[in-house]
């Protein structure tokens, strides 16, 4: 029976955890908002304990700050810390894309072909004016990019891809636009380098990716952004 309460426990921390960190991904949670334990508790309808677990969970991926007997709050924004996220972005993702590409096999290029299909799908419905699909846009863009890197046989570097990947797209959410068909033809291009193996191009496609989208970002002039 303990055993039994204690995976429930687990549950429901996890899924407030994933709650929210999408919170804070998404901007529902700024940038700089004090995280007050008795305000989280009656929102998310967990106990003190498991707030304080998991909000020290997100300190150690940098969603959330940690000032000691002040308790929490959620990371700022500033160019810096984008421009470092951007090239620790590149780095993880282009050397897991000359890993997964050396090893991806047919399942690989299905998942990828799949994820693409989704993806540009909602894009064609963000570029007619339906603001509405950006949420349903960054799950398939992060599924995405994701594909592209998911042969590279190593958890690690997914896991830590993930982590600065969700913090980059923080930014873009925070920027509250879509960058245009400019995004579409880049994803387009690193399918298609993908099945035929391209790395070179790939990286290449990549790199200018990110930076047009921290340009992109700058443009926006997110109210909390500092720098």
């Amino acid at each position: 029976m303990e055993g039994n309460l204690s995976l429930a426990t687990e549950t429901v921390g996890d899924a407030t955890f994933r709650q929210i960190r999408n919170d804070i991904i998404h901007g529902a949670l700024r940038p700089g908002d004090r995280l007050t334990l008795d305000r989280l508790k009656q929102h998310y309808a967990v106990s003190i304990s498991t707030l304080r677990e998991i909000l020290t969970r997100l300190a150690s991926e940098s969603f959330v700050l940690a000032e000691g007997q002040r308790g929490f709050e959620v990371a700022p924004v500033s160019a810096a810390d984008l421009a470092e996220l951007g090239d620790l972005r590149l780095l993880l993702e282009s050397h897991a894309l000359a890993l997964s590409f050396a090893a991806g096999d047919l399942e690989w290029e299905a998942r990828v072909v799949g994820a693409h299909h989704k993806l540009a799908a909602t894009e064609r419905q963000l570029l007619a004016g339906d603001a509405r699909r950006t949420p349903e846009w960054i799950v398939y863009d992060r599924t995405f990019h994701e594909g592209l890197i998911s042969a590279c046989g190593s958890h690690s570097l997914m896991s830590m891809h993930t982590s600065v990947f969700d913090r980059f797209v923080r930014y873009h959410m925070l920027a509250e636009s879509f960058r245009g068909p400019g995004v579409r033809d880049d994803h387009k291009a690193l399918l298609d380098f993908a099945l035929s193996r391209d790395v070179a191009g790939a990286q290449a496609m990549l790199r200018e990716h990110v930076l047009k989208g921290i340009d992109h970002v700058l443009a926006a002039s997110i109210p909390e952004m500092v720098g």
